[in-house]
């Protein structure tokens, strides 16, 4: 595929269809790697996308318990006072 690099103000830029942007997911930004004479755009994907419904049906469930048992259990705390 053979694409145009167009003036942007006084930048440059490079314009991707609508179709490449949908097939590969890229919404707002990407990331851009050089690598070995090549450029790459990755889309830049949200980790923590949909946490929030997640842990609400977590806690509905009951499923939001601690895996890790808590390290103060045996500590008395008291110098902290």
């Amino acid at each position: 595929m053979e694409a145009s690099i167009i003036k942007i103000g006084n930048s440059k830029g490079l314009r991707l269809s609508k179709s490449i942007l949908e097939q590969y997911n890229i919404n707002e930004k990407v990331e851009i790697i050089l690598e070995k004479g090549r450029i790459i755009l990755k889309p830049i994907e949200k980790p923590r996308k949909n946490w929030e419904a997640s842990f609400k049906e977590m806690r509905k469930n009951n499923d939001d318990q601690s895996l890790i048992e808590d390290v103060f259990n045996d500590e008395t705390l008291e110098e902290w006072k």
